[in-house]
């Protein structure tokens, strides 16, 4: 995030048109205050979606690392993409 944006949080009531539209033009969220302190960010629905999308695949990779670390497994990169393939073609058929 280069170029923060930071607004007082009165400006979603006065400045509602305005805010939308930074947060939609930019993809970046805006960070609101109340009475100086951090309170809410006001992010549009695609950065949201996009946010949820990489804490699912972090989550994922985390689970996966806690798993190798548990029974001691590793697959190589090639074996890997193999079995992803596979998952995904036995998705497409159902």
């Amino acid at each position: 995030m280069v170029n923060q944006m930071i607004r007082p949080v009165s400006d979603l009531r006065n400045n509602f048109a305005d805010v939308s539209r930074t947060v939609h033009e930019t993809g970046e969220p805006v960070f609101l205050t109340k009475n100086g302190f951090g309170d809410m960010v006001v992010l549009s629905m695609e950065a949201y979606e996009g946010l949820r999308l990489d804490s699912h695949v972090y989550d994922m990779l985390l689970e996966g690392e806690r798993e190798a670390e548990a029974t001691g497994t590793r697959f190589s990169p090639e074996e890997a993409l193999a079995s992803m393939r596979a998952a995904i073609n036995g998705a497409a058929r159902v």
